[in-house]
């Protein structure tokens, strides 16, 4: 009895026993916020134009499969984005909910006008058609030229205005920055540049960032260079206070993801199907897919809204309605499974005969 007490102290003492028991609590996972773009800035890149209707069935397909951020158009000129044409009407066709966000784009002060007459004239009584605007501008002259014919100094000053007289009326502002990695016109952009763009949003009353990897040429390691250099040192903007809206050009879009997680972001923006593209940055492809961002975060210490089989099945619509390849890896992989399963249903309910017929042709 000596010998074995004598044992027990000398693996206390080295950390091999515990003096008691483990236990092991079940872990909270986080919650990531995910805006989905796709009705936005997922459409926006599309060669034809896109009746309201499908615009608004988009929409609510989206909200009945579990998403409760969706950008749903936006007040830009027709004349420079065809595809955006009819956003006063898809607000009103499309089902809205209490409490969920469809926040808007906005370019510029007429933009805002429009949607604050369109406000005005809501019924009291109805949801309203949105409670939040986007305004964008970008890390570079040269992008910003290329998409709003301004640098980006006159175009922060023209976007102080739009986010003032929105606060004003009550509308949440949500910045965007583009091209925080590459500009498709004038190569590598400085980190330090966009942290002074994002600063610039966030002190004209934006509650958030959102760091847009435009031309999707981001992977791990120059995504974690922006993120150390954005968020850290003198003068480092919380994590809390951005979002990663990454393009999978390359194929890096989820692990940018995972990179921006390990830094604190917890907001990002995904699209269906992984539609998307950027008029303005030629060879650019579409933003990282919902469906994608959903299946790598299964298992994690993260959750995410969104119903992963249902978003998919929206994928696979708007994808065959756009005429158009599924861009979503988990997406076609899930669509290929509903397939083999419908295939080996009918076969149960013939007795195989379908199989039969097959193999005889």
């Amino acid at each position: 009895m000596l010998a074995r007490n004598a044992t027990r102290s000398l693996l206390y003492r080295r950390g091999l026993l515990s003096a008691r028991p483990r236990t092991y609590a079940t872990a909270t996972r986080e919650r990531v916020r995910l805006v989905e773009v796709g009705p936005r800035d997922g459409l926006q890149n599309e060669s034809a134009v896109i009746p309201p209707a499908v615009k608004a069935e988009l929409v609510n397909r989206l909200t009945k499969a579990g998403m409760d951020i969706i950008e749903s158009g936006s007040f830009v000129s027709p004349k420079w984005v065809p595809q955006m044409a009819g956003t006063a009407e898809v607000l009103k066709l499309m089902e809205r909910h209490k409490g969920m966000h469809y926040p808007v784009l906005v370019p510029n002060m007429k933009g805002l006008e429009l949607l604050l007459d369109l406000l005005s004239n809501q019924p009291k009584s109805e949801v309203p058609y949105t409670d939040e605007i986007a305004v964008f501008t970008a890390a570079t002259d040269a992008f910003s030229k290329a998409n709003t014919n301004c640098t980006v100094a006159e175009s922060l000053e023209r976007l102080s205005a739009v986010a003032k007289r929105a606060t004003a009326e009550g509308l949440r502002v949500r910045g965007y920055v583009s091209v925080v990695i590459d500009c498709p016109y004038s190569g590598k952009v400085d980190p330090v540049k966009v942290k002074d763009v994002s600063q610039a949003l966030l002190d004209m009353g934006c509650y958030e960032v959102s760091l847009g990897d435009t031309v999707g040429t981001g992977n791990p390691t120059t995504v974690g260079t922006l993120l150390h250099t954005v968020i850290g040192g003198s003068g480092g903007i919380p994590a809390s206070k951005l979002a990663g809206h990454f393009h999978d050009t390359y194929g890096m879009a989820v692990a940018n993801i995972f990179t921006a997680l390990e830094h604190g972001v917890r907001t990002f923006d995904s699209a269906v199907g992984g539609l998307g593209g950027c008029p303005y940055s030629p060879g650019a492809t579409g933003n990282v897919a919902t469906e994608d961002v959903l299946y790598a975060l299964r298992g994690s210490q993260y959750e995410a809204p969104g119903d992963l089989e249902a978003i998919a099945e929206v994928g696979t619509w708007i994808s065959q309605t756009l005429d158009r390849p599924n861009a979503s890896r988990v997406g076609r992989a899930l669509e290929a499974r509903r397939a083999r399963e419908k295939l080996e249903k009918e076969r149960e309910n013939d007795g195989g005969a379908a199989e039969t017929i097959s193999a005889k042709l």
